[in-house]
């Protein structure tokens, strides 16, 4: 009998005892079970949280049921913050996170939200999914806080949704207040634009469009969506400005305490689960522009010359950013940049 308990159950391990009449945590074969909890801001049913669903029934698979994990989504253990602060600390076992919103931790974790390194696909998986500064960086970042990266999932091109009108032009940022994540790198672009960055955890975020204490947010295409921003903003443009990507990641007190045999089954479902999540990650994208446009939402692609408005502004801001990052990494990532340039 394999029990799991997701954010929607409410099975405890009590009653599962109850139900095993007297197996405690035992499955039926006799096999000792381990409860193990993962986190997540992803909404439930989005395509994060349908991939942190594949993981834990791929380690529940692997390890014939000595493994359970359970996936809480939405937020419902924490913001991307206290995920972190929780997977450090070893409060927390596993998380799929969004460390792009933790440069409060270190501010290198945000070093992949520079505006405009990439602006397709093929770049983004030479980039973001190889051996490069990138993943370089936010693995051994993470170390330094006992976090372990088992390994990464996309998070879509950032876009803007707003309630203040279409947005087509650099000039139609001017005075906006846009909620961004604790980044250095998002905060510096919409400074640049004219607009006013204010940093308000995800979680809140919906409130804080519905009491209009910020004009939008900047988000990809499926988290507007899925949260349901699109009920407050009615505009969104895709200015793709910053290629996001998460971590699926372990604390390293939980890593230590498990057998050789057991991190295997965990690192094959970590692997297994990022390739399944970027591919439903972009299948998904085109469907969710019209699900946006379905709900009354003005969608707005940017032409080339009004893209290259966007990305000039973002590209101006990394040499400001030497300070943060330092400028030899960023020196080596536009290297990488370059190499990439023709890739469609």
């Amino acid at each position: 009998m394999k029990l799991r308990k997701t954010a929607a159950g409410t099975i405890t391990l009590a009653v599962a005892a109850l139900a095993l009449a007297g197996c405690s945590e035992a499955d039926a074969g006799g096999a000792e079970q381990r409860t193990l909890r993962l986190g997540m801001v992803a909404a439930e049913g989005s395509v994060q949280h349908e991939a942190a669903e594949h993981f834990a029934e791929a380690v529940d698979k692997a390890s014939d049921g000595s493994l359970e994990i359970q996936v809480f989504p939405a937020g419902q253990i924490g913001s991307d913050e206290s995920l972190g602060q929780d997977l450090s600390s070893g409060a927390l076992d596993f998380a799929f996170l969004n460390q792009g919103s933790m440069a409060g931790m270190d501010p290198l974790l945000d070093f992949h939200y520079l505006p405009y390194i990439v602006t397709n696909y093929a770049q983004a998986d030479e980039l973001y999914y190889g051996e490069g500064i990138i993943p370089q960086t936010m693995t051994e970042t993470l170390a330094k806080h006992d976090i372990r990266a088992l390994g990464w999932y996309e998070l879509e091109f950032r876009g803007l949704s707003t309630s203040k009108g279409p947005v087509e032009s650099v000039d139609d940022m001017n005075g906006q207040k846009v909620r961004v994540p604790g980044s250095a790198a998002i905060s510096g672009f919409f400074e640049e634009v004219g607009a006013q960055p204010v940093t308000i955890p995800f979680p809140e975020l919906y409130s804080a469009l519905q009491q209009r204490t910020v004009d939008g947010q900047d988000n990809g295409l499926l988290i507007t969506y899925d949260n349901r921003f699109f009920e407050i903003n009615d505009h969104y443009t895709l200015t793709r400005h910053v290629y996001a990507s998460g971590t699926i990641a372990a604390s390293e007190s939980v890593w230590g305490t498990l057998s050789e045999e057991e991190a295997g089954w965990i690192e094959d479902a970590a692997t297994e689960t990022q390739e399944w999540e970027i591919a439903a990650e972009r299948e998904a994208t085109d469907e969710y522009t019209q699900l946006m446009q379905d709900e009354g939402v003005e969608v707005t692609e940017l032409d080339d010359a009004e893209l290259k408005e966007f990305q000039d502004a973002g590209r101006a801001v990394w040499d400001e950013m030497a300070d943060v990052y330092g400028a030899d990494r960023i020196a080596a990532l536009r290297e990488e940049v370059d190499a990439v340039a023709d890739m469609k």
